[in-house]
């Protein structure tokens, strides 16, 4: 197992619209993209820790893309030239610190940023994977399937997202874009059990403590 080691976390905002829709959100016409810092990282079998005072911290299960080379300005085209594999990742998110910064103008940095807020599998390489236009993304809590989606129900695909990250940023080797979340969210809690699969590429299983 080859896990990696990121120097940025590169998220997509909104990218698919039935999540933008359950979350009263617009469908951005451009992608939105936010930071998470590599010290959110943590592994399969790993577990995610609830911070204390945070209030509502949901899951959020994502097909994540990892860059093959040091790039700044891909084409759509050459996009997928620089995919080394893909992982299974999830945006941990502090929800009610995410509405507060919403709500006041602030960035959103603190409520995906917490340390074990991007738990993600080791990296599936892209020769192995296959399209990753029409994988299946699922997750179970506690054994209950609570997210069922697509990655043909991006608003964004990736080459866009690739191409779009690098026009005002280097991509190193080992970054990951976070492909963004379908429907059917919901608030984790102490003593769960988080399971997501996505076809091709693998799965990540992690458990919940308090802070």
């Amino acid at each position: 197992m080859v896990y990696t080691e990121p120097t940025k976390i590169i998220c997509v905002g909104r990218n698919y619209a039935q999540h933008a829709k359950e979350l009263n959100n617009a469908v951005p016409d451009e992608p939105m993209f936010f930071l998470k810092p590599p010290s959110s990282v943590i592994h399969d079998g790993q577990d995610i820790v609830l911070p204390r005072g945070a209030g509502r911290v949901d899951f959020e299960a994502e097909l994540g893309v990892v860059i093959a080379d040091r790039v700044r300005g891909v084409s759509e085209a050459g996009a997928m030239e620089h995919v080394l594999g893909y992982l299974v990742c999830n945006d941990v998110t502090a929800r009610d610190l995410q509405e507060k910064a919403k709500r006041t103008g602030y960035p959103w940095s603190v409520s995906k940023g917490f340390d074990t807020f991007f738990p993600i599998s080791p990296i599936r390489m892209a020769a192995d994977a296959g399209d990753p236009s029409a994988l299946d993304i699922e997750l179970r809590l506690n054994g209950e399937l609570k997210q069922k989606g697509n990655t043909s129900g991006m608003i964004f695909p990736i080459l866009r997202l690739i191409s779009a990250a690098s026009s005002f940023m280097t991509l190193e080797r080992g970054d990951v874009i976070a492909t963004g979340t379908p429907a059917g969210i919901s608030q984790l809690h102490a003593g769960d059990r988080v399971e997501i699969t996505v076809e091709s590429v693998g799965s990540l299983t992690n458990g919940v403590v308090e802070g």
